[in-house]
């Protein structure tokens, strides 16, 4: 479609530094058309204040926020859970997000007439391959606009300089000027002095960690807490019973507080080239070890060994933004049956950035005492003997046959 027909776009529009500037942008190189910025709220909290006079003074039409919370966590963020995935140790906070808004994107498109969506993902990233799937699963045929494979801005500075000279209004200066994406479940760092992997993160430096503090900062007395699951998804916290949502939420500022989940990686991306991020991922890191340590009492050994193979299917599926796929649907359905008796209670005490095991119950245990004590069991060693002798027996015939050589007989 000529850019002088697109009368009406749709803006996945976050307030941030890229968003901002692209709604000028757009009005300056599309001959003017309405744009209707479009933020998905999936708990980035604070971040959605003040964002409709933002968007307005920017010159969009109007502000549509999206409630997708519940929707990104019950849908995408449980089955992950009970799949254990994740990315290279990355717990993919962005990832779960933006199938949702992609999503939703198109549904408000084809709702208002647009003729087309634009986001701001850059064209050296993940974001703009997950929003364009979900796109093209949604509103197939939809024209899409990624400004940063268009226009000529070259860096994240080039775009304050345009920001400037169209008082386009900012939450951020040059010197805090990382790039960072923040929902319910996570908060990533990327850029500025994090782009030279030999330099230690400042912690410590104001406004760098927002959803807790660094290890060093956390109490000296440790947080016990525990988590209740029922068939792999989490449902009450310290005995209160909850939506899943709100467990997240209050697990963020108890494992924030305690300096929990905080990573730095060099990652790789789906487009080719290694990035280093900083993650805060509090809550959802509890949930992680919480989940895994009742799986360890309630899940058969082959059906955990296969789970977590196909963990790391799941979260390259989840990464390279193929939710909307029947492969996801096959996979979740496995991840669902693999949980049917993940239920029971976790207990955990949280310390100085640690995450550590402090009791675990479940009506479904296939733990033993009885079997596997040392003390007097039900268990007949005896039995062992034979075992052995079967499951050695392809060595044992190896070994004769390397003994007598070949063609001499077993």
């Amino acid at each position: 479609m000529a850019k002088k027909k697109i009368k009406k776009i749709v803006l996945a529009y976050s307030g941030g530094l890229d968003t901002s500037v692209i709604i000028p942008w757009l009005k300056e190189n599309y001959g003017d058309p309405e744009i209707i910025a479009v933020s998905g709220n999936v708990g980035q909290a604070d971040e959605l204040e003040g964002l409709e006079e933002r968007a307005l003074k920017t010159g969009a039409s109007k502000l549509i926020v999206a409630d997708l919370v519940d929707e990104m966590v019950d849908d995408i963020i449980i089955p992950a859970l009970k799949m254990d995935a994740k990315y290279e140790t990355y717990l993919l906070g962005t990832a779960f997000a933006r199938p949702v808004i992609g999503k939703k994107l198109a549904e408000i498109a084809i709702a208002e007439g647009a003729d087309a969506i634009c986001h701001g993902a850059t064209g050296k990233g993940n974001d703009q391959v997950r929003f364009e799937l979900a796109i093209k699963r949604f509103a197939p045929g939809m024209k899409i606009i990624a400004p940063w494979r268009e226009w000529s801005i070259k860096s994240r500075e080039e775009e304050i300089d345009y920001a400037e000279a169209h008082d386009v209004p900012l939450k951020i200066s040059r010197e805090t000027n990382y790039s960072k994406d923040k929902n319910l479940w996570h908060l990533s760092h990327e850029g500025l002095d994090l782009e030279d992997p030999s330099n230690e993160p400042d912690y410590d430096k104001p406004g760098f960690l927002e959803m807790g503090v660094s290890p060093l900062k956390a109490p000296d007395s440790p947080t016990y807490i525990t988590l209740d699951f029922e068939a792999g998804a989490p449902v009450a916290l310290n005995g209160e019973k909850m939506k899943a949502s709100k467990i997240i939420e209050k697990l963020n500022a108890i494992g924030g507080a305690n300096g929990i989940g905080i990573i730095d990686i060099v990652e790789n991306r789906l487009v080719g080239m290694k990035d280093r991020g900083v993650y805060e991922t509090p809550g959802g890191s509890i949930l992680y070890f919480a989940h895994e340590q009742l799986e360890m009492l309630t899940v058969d050994k082959d059906t955990l060994h296969l789970k977590k193979k196909l963990s790391v299917d799941y979260a390259d599926l989840i990464y390279n933004g193929k939710w909307y796929t029947p492969l996801q649907e096959a996979l979740t359905a496995f991840a669902n049956k693999s949980n049917e008796h993940v239920t029971g209670t976790v207990k955990l005490k949280l310390y100085k950035g640690n995450i550590i095991p402090a009791g675990t119950t479940s009506p479904y245990s296939l733990y033993s005492k009885s079997l596997v004590t040392f003390g007097e069991s039900d268990y007949d060693q005896k039995q062992a003997e034979g075992f052995i002798n079967l499951w050695g027996l392809p060595t044992t015939v190896q070994a004769m046959l390397e003994k007598n050589g070949p063609g001499k007989g077993n």
